[in-house]
């Protein structure tokens, strides 16, 4: 077994939803997006009477305007400061349940905007937490890959490059030297957080691995960034699932070592269930 779980942003976020349902009893609350990546969270929640607003058709400024009253949860991936003035202006409460490191990122950019730095983000096109971070200013640049750093055009300013918190290790490693190939005097920060960190790392240590399934929902970024690091690292068979009931017979046909890892936001439990079928597939 490979670190897994919740990370310290994912307990926190469900646990102000759950305590913002318990002190507001028969109030409207809404989530502008998914809470944290991962479609079972969003039904938990749902259970408890709290709308998540999902729709990748629309801004967040257009599922805001969707709300005429009730309170307003802001995800783990942090939030823009426009967004959370119109909440506020339209006279609805929030809670703001923003991943510490994220906001620890948004703040050293800050930092170095104010000091005269434009900023080259590495991060996922359209992913919230880039977009939070992308809101601060014109000034900030977002690469997505090799190629769109190539592109840039930023020779004459000074530079400072740090990445959205879920990123491939492997990836980032490869931009930075890039980055300090085309712009020498840049400035560097990785911000990788220690749960993804942890987990990607545990994987490129990795021996002997026949098959690993990475347990998670698919938009989740750091799950989908564990399954590209196992491909790198030349894992034989790697499989994203969501439940147990995604394990194929025919991938554990021929297959000596199975590791399990999963992403920072899938429920225990799940990863529980496929640890236990797989121990009973062992056991036959």
């Amino acid at each position: 077994m490979i670190p897994s779980g919740y990370c310290k942003g994912v307990v926190n976020a469900i646990r102000l939803a759950k305590q913002t349902r318990t002190e507001n009893p028969g109030v409207p609350i809404y989530v502008l997006g998914m809470l944290v990546h991962n479609s079972f969270v969003s039904k938990e929640l749902a259970d408890l009477g709290i709308v998540t607003l999902d729709d990748t058709q629309k801004t967040k400024d257009e599922l805001v305007d969707e709300i005429e009253s009730g309170i307003v949860i802001f995800t783990a991936h942090g939030i823009s400061d426009r967004i959370r003035e119109k909440v506020r202006n339209k006279g609805l409460s929030y809670v703001d349940a923003s991943c510490v490191d994220v906001l620890k990122t948004q703040e050293i950019i800050r930092t170095y905007l104010k000091d005269g730095y434009d900023v080259i983000y590495f991060g996922k096109k359209n992913h919230p937490e880039a977009e939070a971070v992308l809101s601060i200013s014109d000034r900030i640049h977002l690469v997505c890959n090799e190629e769109d750093l190539r592109k840039l055009e930023l020779k004459d300013t000074k530079l400072f490059l740090t990445n959205q918190t879920t990123m491939s290790c492997l990836e980032l490693k490869d931009l930075i030297e890039m980055a300090r190939t085309l712009y020498p005097q840049i400035v560097i920060q990785q911000e990788i957080c220690n749960a993804t960190g942890a987990r990607q790392e545990a994987i490129m240590k990795l021996q002997d691995c026949d098959l690993l399934y990475v347990v998670g929902d698919s938009r989740s970024n750091n799950t989908r960034k564990l399954a590209d690091i196992a491909m790198r690292k030349g894992i034989k068979k790697v499989r994203m699932i969501q439940t147990s009931d995604e394990i194929d017979e025919d991938d554990l046909r021929d297959v000596n070592k199975v590791y399990v890892t999963a992403g920072a936001s899938t429920p225990p439990y799940l990863i529980d269930a496929v640890m236990d079928r797989l121990r009973t597939k062992a056991g036959q």
